[in-house]
C-alpha cells in the first residue's frame, strides 16, 4: 500500500455540490473586494487606445498626452493593488483559513462517504458468499442424501443376497 497523500477516489467526484464557487462568482466576489483595480487597467487600456489612434491621426499632442496618462493609469492600478493587498490582507487570510477548513470538511466528507461506500461493497460481497455457502450447504445435503441411498440399497442388496442365501 502507498503512503500517498492523494485523495480517495469516489462516486461523488465530479459533484458540484462540494464545490462552493465557480469561477464567476469568484471573478465578481474578486471585483467587488478590490474594485479599483479594473478600473486601473481598463483606464490604462482607455489610454493605449487613444494613444494609438491619435497617432495614426498624426496628433502627437494627443498621443504623448495619452501615454503619459497610461502610465499614471498603470500607477493608480499598481498603487490600487498595493493599497488593496494591504486593506484586504487579513480578510484574505482568514478567508483562506475558512476554505482551508471547508476543503478538509469536504475531504472528511468526501472520505466518510467513499468508506460507507466500501462497507456496502463488503456487505454486499459477504451476502454473496454466504449465499454461495448456503447453495453449496444445499449441495452437500443433496450429496449426502445420495450417498445414504446407496448405501441403504447397498445394504438392502446385501441383507437380500443373505436373506436368499439362507433360504
Amino acid at each position: 500500500m502507498s503512503n500517498r497523500s492523494d485523495p480517495l477516489p469516489s462516486s461523488f467526484d465530479g459533484n458540484e455540490d462540494f464545490y462552493e464557487e465557480n469561477r464567476w462568482q469568484k471573478l465578481s466576489r474578486r471585483l467587488k473586494e478590490e474594485p479599483l483595480i479594473p478600473l486601473g487597467c481598463a483606464l490604462t487600456c482607455y489610454a493605449l487606445y487613444r494613444a494609438s489612434s491619435s497617432i495614426r491621426r498624426g496628433d502627437h499632442k494627443t498621443a504623448n498626452r495619452m501615454f503619459r496618462a497610461r502610465i499614471y493609469a498603470q500607477g493608480f492600478t499598481l498603487v490600487a493593488l498595493a493599497a488593496g493587498s494591504f486593506y484586504y490582507g487579513k480578510e484574505r487570510e482568514k478567508r483562506k483559513e475558512f476554505e482551508g477548513v471547508l476543503a478538509e470538511k469536504k475531504a472528511l466528507e468526501r472520505r466518510e462517504a467513499w468508506i460507507r461506500e466500501l462497507e456496502a461493497r463488503d456487505q454486499e460481497e459477504k451476502e454473496l458468499r454466504e449465499k454461495k455457502r448456503r447453495a453449496r450447504g444445499t449441495v452437500d445435503v443433496a450429496k449426502s442424501m445420495v450417498e445414504w441411498r446407496e448405501r441403504r440399497g447397498l445394504l438392502g442388496r446385501i441383507v437380500s443376497e443373505l436373506s436368499v442365501g439362507r433360504r
